[in-house]
């Protein structure tokens, strides 16, 4: 399989004059969309999608006719992974070929294998010189840093591949010896990676191949100037592929700037979330939301609430615990050990209910998750796809609930509009059976639980300091005999005579 050439010929590409990064432009006939061709209509607040000159290949029935290394083909066997999703059979045949991606669809719909595989296949049978990856996955938190690498790490291991996770909240110096070392893929979020860029601990010259993941999160989150300047380093020849949920104008500018003829599979999310969720506005009086939340977050089973400040999911957890609910917290005050060792009680069982900021919105992917609940409404229609793409992942069901204050209705009938999503309202107290029927809310035991605290990971000491190095240095000699030995006062204590006894 030749994974170095391109059906798609990017020799257009040149300098764009007004880019101060010395980026790379496609030239306007190149452009997605260009050439008189006239654009497919948008949903609104989405740009249109682009048109796409070279005719996409026919979409895979299963894995085994995607022209893949024997040992992927096995590996995704091993790991049951029988037949593709729709992204992933409408994407991989154009994707393995080098063609450009740009997949838009409702999170938890395959994605990361949709890239995944195709990134790994092409990047088989290469090596890395060290500091210098072949293969760049860009996402937005550390959350789905972990995530990807999770997910990916099986089928790279059965291809001989270096997988490296540059994120931030994490020893720097690891990340860097990891880099080092020789990785071909590297996952990272933004600014880590330029950090280390910095630093001189790595190059993107190699990088050949190019994957923005969640690219409508990075835009939210304000990391588009680093974005852009990370893929203005890599191989202006090489393949980039584009994943997003929703595709707003500052999407637009990457497709536009850095996609050359991409294949475009798109799937509105809100249709998605439509046939595989059901969506309820339940109306609680202001008086009653405490108690409506805890009885929900009492239910069986696991549930994620989301709140709108760090400090009031502080306090709701607290209070859930001391009600009985094995509660924790996941915000961005927490270190990344903190929220590394929260999501994994939640995925075990050890705690039943997430309680999370927006942080959680992504990167969070947890088998039978049935119930998301917006204590606190989003703001803004983006925010509620993502939030609800925490459940009914991979076509399973389930359930985003919504309570809604008297004041707050109008604002969620026009967030739902935008969402294109007819939710069923409903109006609901405590203890009611209609609030049991529609979540699962039951009263809650009433017994004080606690959740064993995250245990914070103490940086080791970098092998460049002077003090470590006397440190080891003591170490090495009191293990040995050797040294001076000390009294717990510090002054050196008289050695014994080699012939005397004791």
């Amino acid at each position: 399989m030749n994974r170095t050439s391109r059906p798609n010929d990017r020799s257009s590409r040149t300098r764009s004059a007004g880019s101060g990064r010395g980026g790379y432009r496609p030239q306007a006939s190149n452009r997605s969309g260009g050439g008189g061709k006239r654009r497919r209509p948008a949903p609104q607040g989405e740009f249109a999608l682009p048109v796409t000159h070279t005719p996409a290949l026919p979409p895979a029935e299963s894995f085994a006719e995607l022209d893949m290394p024997a040992a992927l083909l096995t590996s995704l066997t091993a790991e049951g992974v029988t037949n593709p999703f729709p992204i992933q059979a409408a994407t991989l045949p154009n994707s393995l070929a080098g063609r450009d991606v740009l997949g838009r669809g409702r999170t938890g719909s395959g994605k990361t294998l949709a890239f995944g595989l195709a990134l790994l296949a092409r990047t088989a049978g290469q090596r890395a010189e060290p500091g210098k990856p072949l293969a760049l996955v860009l996402v937005p938190t550390r959350e789905l840093a972990q995530q990807v690498t999770d997910a990916l790490t099986p089928y790279a291991r059965a291809l001989s591949l270096r997988l490296a996770t540059v994120v931030g909240g994490m020893s720097i110096g690891r990340q860097a010896s990891a880099l080092r070392g020789g990785a071909e893929v590297v996952v990272a979020t933004p600014g880590r990676l330029k950090d280390l860029i910095g630093r001189g601990d790595c190059r993107l010259d190699q990088v050949g191949i190019t994957v923005l993941d969640e690219a409508d999160q990075m835009a939210d989150m304000g990391f588009m100037p680093q974005v852009t300047a990370l893929l203005d380093q890599v191989r202006p020849e090489g393949q980039r592929m584009l994943f997003s949920a929703t595709l707003d104008r500052n999407v637009d500018l990457l497709v536009r700037r850095y996609l050359t003829d991409p294949v475009v599979h798109s799937v509105d999310p809100s249709a998605g979330a439509v046939t595989t969720m059901e969506h309820h506005l339940l109306h609680v009086r202001d008086a009653d939301k405490h108690a409506t939340t805890t009885e929900i977050a009492a239910r069986e089973g696991r549930s994620i609430m989301f709140l709108d400040t760090k400090r009031a999911v502080d306090k709701l957890t607290k209070h859930l615990l001391n009600s009985g609910v094995r509660a924790a917290a996941l915000h961005g005050g927490k270190s990344q050990p903190q929220r590394t060792r929260t999501l994994t009680q939640f995925k075990t069982g050890q705690v039943t209910v997430l309680v999370a900021t927006n942080v959680a919105a992504r990167g969070i992917h947890v088998d039978n998750l049935d119930l998301v609940v917006n204590v606190d409404p989003p703001t803004d229609h983006k925010d509620y796809l993502h939030r609800g793409g925490r459940t009914a992942r991979a076509g399973e069901s389930g359930s985003v609930v919504t309570l809604v204050l008297p004041n707050q209705r109008r604002e969620m009938d026009r967030l739902m509009a935008d969402a294109g999503i007819t939710p069923q309202s409903t109006q609901v107290r405590s203890g009611e059976a209609e609030l049991t029927r529609i979540t699962g809310a039951q009263a809650p035991s009433g017994i004080p639980v606690t959740i064993a605290a995250p245990v914070v990971e103490r940086p080791k000491r970098s092998g460049s300091s002077t003090r470590g190095r006397r440190s080891r240095s003591a170490q090495a000699r009191r293990s040995s005999g050797t040294g001076t030995p000390r009294t717990t006062s510090g002054a050196p204590q008289r050695r014994r005579s080699a012939g005397k006894t004791s």
